[in-house]
């Protein structure tokens, strides 16, 4: 394995880069359906088992088109690759799916998906749809876990996204957007609770999703932390709960970032990182998406220092193990609540 240069960013150095684009968009149909068979039934060596019944007692009937299917022997259904996958049903090939993961991690802040449909040469709503269900796969790695425990340290933050106001060009015309009065409705509270390594590294588990305040997230935290950690907080009023239910520590941010007793600078690093995101990136993020994209940046967060390899594998893990995705279930369903 590559090894990492002293001092050196890990971005940079070669351990980073395990599998290149070029190599996946050189694969044939069936070698990438070898890829995504060896990955998802990795247990078996690649050998099928049928998504409705879980027999692994499969044959090959392979179409007449080239195009690849399973029979099960106990309930005599056939099968894809994909199917019971969020990548059931998909129109494009294969090789396709898995240069869009490819392409989509190897942006470490995030992809847009106007960037991803030029870079595959489909339709907007194409990659839209697509971009999604590679963040409903990340964000199922997080789902019902529980961070924290005795003697790790917790930080709780929160940070304000979307529905950015552009102000006005003279000062005495510009609004006061901290105002209730003056505020749009549109913009959405990220809540991350970022767990620190008992190493004292920045390497813990990160859990964010979005809320209209930071009170709403209260009992988000109560249910994904453990009572017995030490949460680390700031100022806010809404973070005074907290005292009741675990041991809490304040850093007044009005005076310092951080002291003795308390630090968040973890969790304020995961918002300049999706802060980046929106702005460089997505440009705008809409409300009713706004929880996906915490969660993204969150599984990036966890993930920043495996290689594009070792995220490639895991992303197409958590693709196998949801089931088609409900609010996704077609090309596009922007009317519908994500």
């Amino acid at each position: 394995m590559p090894r990492r240069t002293k001092g050196q960013h890990f971005l940079l150095s070669a351990a980073a880069r395990t599998l290149s684009l070029a190599a996946v968009l050189g694969m044939t149909d069936r070698e990438a359906e070898t890829v995504f068979a060896a990955i998802r039934w990795a247990d078996s060596d690649g050998r099928p088992a049928c998504p409705d019944c879980g027999c692994s007692s499969c044959y090959d009937c392979r179409r007449p088109n080239g195009a690849s299917r399973w029979r099960c022997k106990a309930c005599h259904r056939d099968f894809s690759p994909t199917s019971g996958t969020l990548f059931a049903f998909h129109k494009l090939a294969l090789r396709i799916y898995l240069a869009a993961i490819v392409i989509f991690l190897n942006e470490v802040k995030g992809k847009s998906a106007l960037a991803l449909s030029r870079d595959l040469d489909v339709q907007y709503k194409t990659a839209f749809v697509l971009a999604h269900k590679i963040r409903e796969a990340m964000a199922s790695e997080s789902k019902g876990i529980k961070i924290g425990g005795a003697g790790r340290a917790v930080e709780v933050d929160g940070a304000y996204f979307g529905g950015h106001v552009r102000p006005e060009n003279r000062k005495e015309d510009r609004l006061d957007r901290r105002l209730a009065e003056n505020q749009t409705g549109k913009r959405q509270c990220v809540v991350v609770v970022r767990e620190r390594a008992l190493d004292g590294s920045s390497l813990g588990r990160t859990i964010a999703n979005a809320f209209k305040s930071e009170d709403a997230a209260l009992d988000f935290i109560k249910v994904r932390v453990d009572r017995a950690s030490t949460v680390h907080a700031d100022e806010a009023g809404a973070w005074n709960a907290l005292h009741a239910r675990f041991e809490t520590r304040r850093v007044n941010h009005s005076v310092e970032y951080a002291n003795d007793e308390a630090c968040t600078n973890q969790a304020e690093s995961f918002f300049s990182r999706i802060r980046r995101a929106e702005i460089g990136h997505h440009h705008h993020i809409s409300g009713l998406y706004l929880s996906r994209y915490a969660k993204e940046a969150a599984w990036r967060e966890d993930h920043r220092r495996d290689s594009n390899g070792l995220q490639f594998r895991a992303t197409i893990s958590l693709v196998a193990a949801n089931r088609p995705s409900v609010d996704f279930c077609g090309y596009w369903q922007r009317s519908q609540a994500a």
